[in-house]
């Protein structure tokens, strides 16, 4: 049996937390969360016991970690599993900082812990075929990847203050399915951003709409659409054209029934927020997390993948001051 901690008890260490109970070979067996109220509601959820910091990392029966509380706090507890040799699962981004994140990599890659940066929508069903079928060579040669993701509406602006961006927070998925789509790591980013949907967020000094190209070193293109609005629901889909014909992965919607009548054909919406269009996701790369403490073979997004995500982040921010192609050696 997997005995797991759980740090941040907000809304993405429920649905961890939740995920591992869940699991037939793993037990939540502790929490922490610096706000009594959120530890308490969920400790008491999942019947799991409250524990401080030190007394988590101090634990001999605890084989992992989950990291899901303030981005600020990512990186020191990443280290502190690496100096007690406990395995960490870690919610986007490492850190804001590059430098840090670099530091943070450098440590995990030095040790012998198993690590995980959850990039969820690598573990989508329909995503997660795409690119078997991709590495399959259903289309030959990729040539061009389109992600297109739309949030339903945006977050609060207070949110938006402490996320990092729009291309660290929101893009930094896309930014990672390209690559793990593209098969080549991205030598150039090109971006342009707006602030269209909600001056507020522009006033935090961020952006909410954005259109990227990537290129890598073999001519490779692909192509990422955001906005922080879509009044029909949470918009998430890729299309990847090949050498030898094209594969698509359309959004999930809220059911499967078509209407036809003389008025015209219908149909649902796409699930409209990402808890529920990514549910399966989530449970998936738990369990890989799992399998992977238990010893068995299987491909996890780590911190490397984290650190060069956040590099094209950092590219396409530079792209959009400067108005210009960013080479991503200029990225350090």
């Amino acid at each position: 049996m997997v005995k797991l901690a759980l740090f941040g008890a907000g809304r993405i260490g429920k649905i961890h937390g939740r995920n591992v109970m869940l699991h037939p070979d793993a037990k939540l067996v502790a929490l922490y969360d610096p706000y009594q109220p959120n530890a308490d509601e969920l400790s008491q959820a999942l019947g799991c016991v409250q524990m401080t910091p030190q007394e988590i990392f101090a634990d001999p029966s605890i084989d992992g970690i989950l990291v899901c509380s303030a981005t600020d706090t990512h990186a020191d507890l990443i280290e502190q599993a690496v100096a007690c040799g406990k395995h960490v699962f870690c919610e986007k981004p490492i850190d804001l900082s590059l430098p840090r994140v670099q530091q943070v990599v450098d440590k995990v890659k030095a040790s012998k812990i198993i690590s995980m940066l959850a990039f969820n929508r690598r573990f989508d069903p329909n995503f997660a075929l795409l690119q078997q079928r991709i590495a399959a060579g259903d289309v030959g040669e990729v040539e061009m990847v389109s992600v297109i993701s739309k949030d339903p509406s945006p977050p609060p602006v207070d949110y938006i203050k402490v996320s990092g961006g729009l291309f660290r927070d929101m893009t930094i998925h896309d930014f990672d399915m390209a690559r793990f789509l593209l098969g080549e790591e991205v030598v150039e980013v090109s971006a342009q951003a707006s602030c269209l949907v909600d001056g507020a967020i522009g006033e935090a000094g961020d952006v909410d709409t954005a259109l990227v190209m990537l290129r890598t070193k073999s001519g490779k293109l692909a192509q990422i659409s955001n906005s922080r609005r879509a009044s029909f629901g949470y918009d998430q889909r890729i299309e990847v054209h090949g050498s030898l014909g094209m594969l698509t992965a359309t959004n999930v919607n809220e059911h499967t029934l078509t209407s036809y009548t003389q008025d015209g054909v219908n149909s649902a919406k796409p699930l409209h927020f990402f808890l529920e269009r990514y549910e399966h996701a989530y449970q998936s790369e738990m369990g890989g997390f799992i399998s992977a403490i238990k010893g068995v073979d299987v491909v996890l997004p780590n911190m490397e993948d984290g650190l060069q995500s956040l590099r094209l982040a950092e590219a396409a921010l530079l792209s959009v001051a400067q108005k210009r192609t960013v080479l991503l050696s200029e990225i350090d």
